[in-house]
């Protein structure tokens, strides 16, 4: 069983907005809701600003991924979005997503990945700091929310 992304379309936004859904103390955590609109996450997943891919493992959609590969306020790469199906978490698929999104950014020259995470967020900060991110510094987001950013460097591969 091997994890693969697709991309998302209007088709499939109700994919991710199901997948978006499961995970409600994320949402109280991002949106102050428990549960997020289509219109929402059409905004969010189809601009053409980010890209925006289904975690599919084999036939099943289990999470969303959304990703910035420039930043215009830093010029860095940025890992705005990693979210797996509340049904699939903690059987390593977020692992195997990142590393799948890892190895491509890699592929593509990038020697360096940032992420914000809430600081509410305990879960997400033990998962991003488990797979080598460092925390760099505090921020706040447009709705004033306080983000621990954090950063991963990749070494020069020989």
């Amino acid at each position: 069983m091997s994890v693969y992304f697709e991309e998302i379309t209007k088709e499939t936004l109700y994919i991710a907005l199901e997948i978006i859904n499961s995970n409600p103390d994320y949402n109280v955590f991002e949106t102050g809701r428990e549960q997020r609109e289509l219109a929402e996450i059409e905004v969010e997943f189809l601009n053409p600003n980010t890209t925006s891919v289904l975690v599919k493992l084999d036939d099943t959609y289990i999470g969303v991924m959304d990703y910035l590969m420039q930043n215009p306020k830093d010029q860095c790469p940025w890992l705005g979005l990693l979210m797996i199906h509340s049904d699939y978490q903690g059987f390593g698929f977020g692992t195997q997503a990142y590393a799948l999104y890892e190895s491509d950014m890699r592929k593509r020259g990038l020697r360096r990945i940032r992420i914000g995470v809430i600081n509410e967020n305990v879960k997400g900060k033990q998962f991003w700091e488990s797979l080598g991110f460092l925390y760099i510094k505090t921020a706040l987001s447009e709705n004033g929310k306080e983000i621990f950013v954090y950063e991963k460097n990749f070494p020069k591969e020989a």
